[in-house]
C-alpha cells in the first residue's frame, strides 16, 4: 500500500514510544474518556477531498455574477456530511439572488449582510458528484478595478465520516490487559474534517 510521509507529529503524554522508530508500534495507558493519540500534518502527496472553484465576473456597472462549483474526489461510497462554503464579497454588495442547480435538494444559500459574505449550505455531498451554485450580486456603486482581488477566498467546513484523506491507518488495535471493573471497546473510526480548507480566486 505504500507509505504515509508526515512533515511532523506529536503524540499525547501517555504514550510510549520506545518501539515507534523501530516498527511504528504504539504503547499507551490510556487515559478515561475521548483524546488524540497523534497528531500529525503532511503535505506530500496529499489529494485533497474537494475541488473548488470560484469566478466573479461583472455584469454591469453595478452588478456581478458569482459562479462555485464544488466537486467530490473522493469514492462514490464515502459521503461528506454538515458543509458550509462561504466567500466574501465586495464590501459595496447590497443584495445577492442565488440560483441552485436543478434538482438540488438539501441546500440552502444566505447572503450575510454584516460580514458581506454569500453562505451556501449543503445536507450531505456522495464522493465522485458536482455541485454548483450560481449567485448575482447587486452593489450600491459602480465596480473600479479588479473584483477578483476584492472577493474572497472561499472557506469551506465540512465533516466525512469512514474517510482519511490522509492514508494513514491503524492497522492493529490490541488491549493487553482488561479488569473487570474496565471494559473497553475495541475500534478504530476514521473522520476527516476541515480545519482550515480555503480556496482563493
Amino acid at each position: 500500500r505504500g507509505s504515509v510521509v508526515l512533515d511532523d507529529c506529536n503524540f499525547h503524554e501517555s504514550v510510549q514510544l520506545d518501539s515507534f522508530d523501530i516498527d511504528r508500534t504504539l504503547h499507551l495507558i490510556p487515559p478515561d474518556g475521548e483524546f488524540p493519540v497523534m497528531n500529525y500534518r503532511m503535505t506530500q502527496e496529499f489529494k485533497p477531498p474537494f475541488r473548488v472553484t470560484a469566478l466573479i465576473e461583472e455584469a454591469g456597472p453595478s452588478r456581478a455574477e458569482v459562479l462555485l462549483k464544488i466537486r467530490a474526489d473522493f469514492p462514490a461510497n464515502v459521503t461528506a456530511n454538515t458543509i458550509t462554503v462561504q466567500m466574501p464579497v465586495p464590501s459595496y454588495t447590497m443584495r445577492a439572488s442565488f440560483e441552485l442547480e436543478a434538482g438540488a435538494v438539501g441546500q440552502t444559500t444566505d447572503f450575510k449582510e454584516g460580514t458581506r459574505r454569500l453562505e451556501w449550505n449543503l445536507k450531505k455531498i456522495v464522493g465522485g458528484s458536482e455541485h454548483t451554485l450560481r449567485a448575482k450580486l447587486t452593489f450600491s456603486q459602480e465596480t473600479h478595478g479588479n473584483l477578483t482581488k476584492e472577493a474572497g477566498p472561499v472557506n469551506m467546513n465540512f465533516t466525512i465520516p469512514m474517510y482519511n484523506a490522509s492514508k494513514l491507518q491503524v492497522r492493529y488495535l490490541q488491549i493487553a490487559k482488561k479488569s473487570k471493573t474496565y471494559n473497553p471497546y475495541r475500534w478504530v473510526r476514521y473522520v476527516t474534517q476541515a480545519n482550515s480548507y480555503v480556496a482563493r480566486l
